[in-house]
């Protein structure tokens, strides 16, 4: 794109114009929407995802629910998830063991009678969400779709 003319080069890198920056500054922004609604639950935003997982596999258990398989479905390396496990651990939420009869590194990672009792109050947290941004369950919807895409493509 050599040929750009100047005007073309000022509307190429404008900010507003990046999508990286909207995806910045729209995490940031979504964080902060998040903090009040998880803190009665005592949940911080990485520690929310990582509840959202176990409530799935509560239901749904996958083959080895193990912290490798919770690090992939979230994208989180183990020096980010275990920090992170270990304090759901103290605030008794999960329960972490070494896998009997198998691998003594692998460690299973399931949910406490608290951790399962706290999905009721934390189903409320979507809704309020919604609510926050103003935006219906369709046009969520449609940018979950879109971002979902857009990692798709990236991960290619």
């Amino acid at each position: 794109m050599s040929s750009a003319t100047p005007s073309e080069v000022d509307q190429l890198l404008a900010l507003d114009n990046q999508l990286c920056f909207a995806l910045y500054a729209g995490s940031r922004a979504l964080m902060r929407t998040y903090r009040p609604l998880l803190e009665p639950l005592g949940l911080t935003y990485p520690q929310y995802l990582v509840m959202l997982v176990l409530w799935e596999w509560q239901r749904e258990p996958p083959e080895h629910p193990g912290v490798k398989a919770l690090g992939e479905r979230l994208q989180l390396d183990s020096g980010t998830l275990t920090p992170l496990l270990k304090r759901l651990e103290t605030q008794g939420l999960i329960r972490r063991e070494r896998v009997r009869g198998g691998d003594e590194r692998q460690l299973q990672v399931s949910l406490t009678e608290a951790g399962s009792d706290l999905r009721q109050a934390a189903a409320s947290v979507p809704h309020q969400l919604m609510c926050q941004t103003g935006m219906s369950a369709a046009q969520m919807r449609e940018l979950r779709d879109g971002l979902n895409k857009l990692l798709g493509a990236m991960q290619e």
